[in-house]
């Protein structure tokens, strides 16, 4: 054939090696996913690069993704079809005071949204409010309603943690919850600043949207059977993404370390991922 003993047998222990090197790979990604099942590709690689090391095992990002292909783990992304937002209402509109504004410290801006969660035969409402700094869920709640009362004992969960001398900006869109006079008056109780969005843009409320989108896509269940079980199971899903999950607004850092930094600075990671090549869009997931 043209080819030397010695050469067919190299090859063949090549070939091994990197078999058992991509199933050692998918072995771990499972650990992963067990708790965050539908972690995208560029977050597993990061992850993935201590324990790459320790293995020492070679993979770069391209074929890295051919390897999720191939084993079809890539994952693909959810349709929204159901809105929460009511700003037909008589309560008072606070302009937004946040455009442009980029928060230095955690507990500066919260920003606040609503997304519904499926049950068996019904809805059930997540009430978050997210740290703009640090995109650490620092107040959430799981209701059976849209009720203001459901929206204030989030707001609570939240206002317990910040510091007493801290002034938050509380952003949000114009849904009757955050404009209504009990919701207002527990913010100025505690002299948060309350901004609000415009013209019902989702991008005026961006990080809210993304971290719904986040929780939605990676962390939570398609369906719940109760809403007991759905509580139970968000809550889990929340811890996971504070303490555990890496966020790449925050250079791949975790949420509840940033949080609890002190200064504006955050530490950089060595940025593995890089846009991918036109014929590499198809393998592109959220």
């Amino acid at each position: 054939m043209g080819f030397s003993v010695q050469a067919y047998h190299k090859k063949q222990k090549r070939t091994l090696q990197h078999l058992s090197e991509e199933q050692i790979i998918i072995a771990q990604i499972d650990v992963i996913r067990k708790h965050q099942p539908r972690c995208g590709g560029r977050k597993l690689y990061i992850m993935l690069q201590p324990f790459l090391k320790q293995h020492c095992i070679v993979m770069g990002r391209d074929k890295f993704f051919l390897l999720l292909q191939k084993n079809k783990l890539l994952v693909r992304k959810t349709k929204r079809s159901v809105y929460t937002t009511d700003s037909k209402h008589f309560f008072y509109r606070y302009p937004n005071m946040v455009k442009d504004f980029t928060p230095l410290k955690a507990h500066e801006l919260w920003v606040a949204d609503i997304t519904y969660i499926p049950l068996k035969n019904r809805f059930a409402y997540l009430f978050l409010i997210t740290d703009a700094y640090s995109r650490k869920i620092v107040g959430h709640y799981v209701s059976d309603d849209m009720k203001v009362s459901s929206a204030i004992i989030a707001l609570k969960k939240a206002l317990d943690q910040k510091p007493a001398d801290r002034i938050v900006i509380h952003h949000s869109d114009r849904g009757m919850q955050y404009c209504s006079k009990a919701y207002v008056q527990l913010l100025h109780d505690h002299y948060a600043h309350i901004s609000m969005t415009q013209n019902g843009d989702p991008y005026e409320n961006a990080i809210a949207e993304r971290v719904n989108g986040i929780l939605k896509s990676e962390l939570l269940s398609p369906c719940y059977d109760t809403i007991d079980q759905a509580a139970a199971h968000i809550n889990r899903s929340i811890l996971i993404y504070n303490y555990k999950r890496r966020h790449s607004s925050l250079n791949w850092q975790i949420p509840g370390n940033v949080h609890k930094q002190q200064g504006p600075q955050i530490k950089r990671w060595k940025n593995y991922y890089q846009p991918l090549k036109k014929k590499e869009v198809s393998m592109q997931e959220p």
